[in-house]
């Protein structure tokens, strides 16, 4: 049965056949600065048809002032090829940052002809990034481990003596006394939950029904913190089951949904929540003590509505004790990128106001890949997952 694409185009040259199957958006610019020809990845890189493709001129599609159009008339006067790297073509229409690295040469055999290949970032700096937060989480595991021995032990002779104080102490004084043991059981606390990063032992992992794991953590949520909060589902019903540890992704996702929550508090009626599923191929990730690459076609998002991530806080905010709360200690998400890192995946965070987006990719289960996962709590994570009531 013949494809989408050669149903739509059913004369295809040897070259054009070749530039359809590149995953790169690639075109060609004539002297009038017009689209002349485009790939099928350039379409959806624009979200335009090649027919109303061929109808705009460059300058039409991309940011005003554009380092491309600069580019495109480098190669016009050099005759020779320029790259250039980390452009931002995003536009409104397009949902705002769209990095990119530029990849510019003449035509030579049409002259004044521009081919143009573009190369989007996202992916590559994530992997860039999840490794960056592996590496913090694998830091944080060295520490973790100091501090259990090192504070945790006098911090209870500390406890103790101001109780043995709190004894014989005045009113005023054992407000002292209490406050020493207050900030004392605090302290064991924030180590007790960094304790959690020294856990290397190997992760248990099976067939997992995302659509439970969505359904069971919006229930926790909207009987306690999210309560008031409107939740929106958009998920792939016939999305296969992901090779993870079910605890640990209920423990990623309800963490990232308090952190929705808090993001949208202030917003009232207004707030809201949208948890989204999706089959992303082509994603494919090199994982330390494997061979070949690690495919991640599995997607699933949490959105909010809030007023977003500030900027600078983007690059590092799965690192620990980065945090956007007065009163957070900076480790959910920490402990969430660990968890991920731990089942072969990524994380990443795409935030603007009104739009913050954490989408995760993870590996899907296959027969053929071995597990550890002996419990049969979940019987049914080996079918198709189906998505829960209510969903769209």
């Amino acid at each position: 049965m013949s494809s989408a694409a050669e149903q739509r185009r059913p004369l295809l040259s040897d070259s054009d056949a070749i530039l359809d199957a590149l995953p790169n958006p690639v075109l060609m610019i004539g002297p009038d600065g017009k689209i002349v020809a485009a790939n099928i990845a350039t379409e959806a890189f624009f979200e335009i048809s090649t027919q109303f493709l061929k109808r705009q001129s460059l300058k039409e599609l991309v940011p005003f002032g554009s380092p491309l159009l600069a580019l495109i008339d480098q190669v016009r006067s050099s005759n020779s090829p320029v790259n250039e790297y980390k452009v931002d073509l995003g536009t409104p229409r397009m949902g705002g940052d769209r990095q990119v690295d530029l990849h510019v040469a003449p035509l030579t055999e049409r002259p004044g002809h521009i081919v143009v290949m573009l190369q989007e970032r996202t992916i590559a700096d994530k992997m860039d990034r999840q490794l960056t937060h592996r590496s913090a989480a694998r830091s944080v595991i060295a520490l973790a481990a100091m501090l259990a021995h090192e504070i945790k032990n006098p911090l209870s002779g500390i406890r103790g003596a101001a109780q043995l104080l709190e004894q014989q102490a005045s009113s005023e004084d054992r407000m002292l006394t209490r406050l020493i043991c207050d900030e004392a059981d605090r302290i064991v606390t924030l180590v007790d939950r960094m304790e959690v990063f020294g856990d290397d032992r190997p992760v248990a992992r099976g067939p997992v029904n995302i659509h439970s794991v969505l359904d069971h953590v919006k229930r926790l949520a909207q009987s306690g913190f999210a309560r008031n909060i409107r939740f929106i589902e958009d998920y792939d019903p016939s999305l296969p089951p992901v090779l993870a540890n079910q605890d640990q992704l209920i423990q990623v996702f309800l963490n990232l949904v308090k952190n929705a929550a808090e993001a949208v508090v202030d917003l009232g009626t207004d707030a809201e929540i949208q948890l989204t599923t999706a089959f992303r191929p082509g994603v494919r990730l090199s994982v330390p003590g494997q061979k070949s690459r690690v495919s991640l076609p599995l997607e699933f998002c949490v959105k909010d509505n809030g007023p977003g991530v500030p900027e600078d806080l983007l690059p590092n905010l799965f690192d620990p004790f980065v945090t956007t709360k007065q009163t957070g200690s900076g480790l959910g998400l920490a402990l969430v990128a660990k968890i991920v890192g731990d089942h072969g995946g990524i994380i990443e965070c795409e935030s603007q106001p009104r739009k913050t987006t954490f989408r995760v990719l993870m590996p899907m289960y296959s027969t053929s890949i071995k597990h550890t996962d002996h419990s049969s709590r979940d019987d049914s994570a080996g079918k198709s997952s189906p998505a829960p009531q209510g969903a769209k």
